[in-house]
């Protein structure tokens, strides 16, 4: 285990707030994306439509949280959920405030963040969006227990190898 996952709320591409303690008592899966990146966010969802596939039959939550939230409303992660078939009770498009989702990002899911314009206290800028590209394991308890990359082809059966030590 690496770390715990820090209280957060924010909302889904519904409408509706969705928190950590909604996603508690079961293990979930988080990536970050956003809905207009040329870059490895298409190979992400891909990736994580992939998986969604896999663990059908699994008490697994599969969440993406986007990094360009003034952008990606619910509505466009509405739009973009549909582009990779998310089941919408088993994955979830989150977005929020800004501020939130790097600190989030960085303090909560240990992972590296930058949109090129960071002010000295830290406030994300507009810029060019620079973030990891790792799925992260999280179980029940609120607990990382797993980093994979989610650019790798194997992704999904080391997801799932890390899902069978958690007993899901």
């Amino acid at each position: 285990m690496f770390a715990e996952v820090p209280e957060f709320s924010l909302t889904e591409r519904s409408g509706r707030t969705v928190s950590s303690a909604d996603l508690a008592g079961r293990p979930y899966v988080v990536d970050f994306v956003f809905t207009t990146c040329a870059g490895p966010c298409p190979l992400l969802s891909q990736n994580m439509e992939r998986l969604q596939d896999a663990v059908v039959g699994r008490d697994v939550q599969l969440v993406s949280i986007t990094v360009d939230p003034e952008r990606d409303t619910p509505e466009a992660l509405t739009r973009y959920a549909k582009r990779y078939g998310a089941d919408d009770e088993r994955w979830l498009f989150l977005t929020g405030a800004k501020q939130a989702i790097y600190d989030l990002v960085r303090g909560g899911f240990l992972l590296a963040i930058d949109d090129g314009a960071i002010s000295p206290d830290g406030t994300p800028g507009p810029g060019i969006i620079t973030h990891s590209t790792k799925f992260v394991l999280v179980d029940g308890e609120g607990q990382i227990r797993g980093f994979y990359s989610g650019e790798d082809s194997s992704i999904v059966d080391e997801v799932l190898a890390g899902l069978d030590r958690l007993g899901v």
